[in-house]
């Protein structure tokens, strides 16, 4: 296999903050999006959440 298994951990961390941003954004209820959900706190969320797919790729673990 590519990675280890706590790649694939964070892989599916990184995965689910994604998930839970665009859900937030559906959350906002002002027209088209423009609330504070829609436009700071779910896209924030999303890039949070490249991020830690970012780890999960560059991370490599201790050999033992």
């Amino acid at each position: 296999m590519v990675f280890s298994k706590i790649n694939y951990i964070i892989l599916i961390a990184a995965i689910a903050v994604m998930i839970l941003g665009y859900i937030i954004m559906g959350m906002d209820k002002e027209d088209y999006g423009f609330g504070t959900l829609g436009l700071t706190i779910g896209p924030m969320t999303v890039l949070a959440g490249l991020g830690i797919a970012l780890v999960a790729i560059l991370y490599k673990p201790k050999q033992s």
